[in-house]
């Protein structure tokens, strides 16, 4: 069974992860600002640092226009700073060993590979309005020219008049 990604409209799920770096981040806490949340399966794992890099790279433009990046993986904390580390990564990781985020928004689900299925993170980003509600959704991300997209959606969202 497929689990269920939330529409476009509904509230974001709310969570609070233990982040890169120590401490914690609750997602309501970026309420009043747009915010970037993006599910990939495993630090260094080629596509899952070529997307970390391509959001971090544009991490700047994000900033300039008001928008907050969070990566979320199943990895620990302890992984994420030797990853952020590693590859000079300037978003925020946060860790969802539990799988809570990961169910509530839907992308833990079985996955095949070479014949075999397991469960894992499906790569999906979801650009959250100031709101708190969910504005796009991008699901079975390809990486390449993906942050790009994701910053152009939210430039939009952020210049779109406040109710519409």
């Amino acid at each position: 069974m497929q689990p269920s990604i939330p529409a476009v409209g509904a509230p974001a799920p709310d969570f609070q992860l233990p982040r890169d770096g120590g401490g914690t981040l609750r997602l309501s806490d970026l309420r009043g600002r747009p915010v970037v949340l993006y599910f990939y399966p495993k630090d260094d794992t080629t596509a899952c640092t070529a997307e970390a890099i391509d959001f971090s790279a544009l991490s700047d433009r994000f900033a300039r226009a008001g928008v907050a990046i969070v990566g979320v993986s199943p990895d620990s904390s302890k992984k994420h700073d030797k990853f952020k580390a590693r590859h000079g990564l300037s978003i925020d990781l946060v860790s969802d060993e539990g799988h809570a985020a990961l169910e509530a928004y839907g992308v833990w689900a079985e996955k095949t590979m070479f014949g075999r299925k397991y469960m894992g993170v499906v790569r999906t980003t979801f650009l959250i309005g100031a709101d708190g509600r969910i504005a796009r959704v991008w699901p079975r991300v390809a990486v390449a020219g993906h942050a790009g997209e994701v910053l152009r959606a939210a430039e939009e969202l952020k210049a779109a008049p406040a109710g519409g």
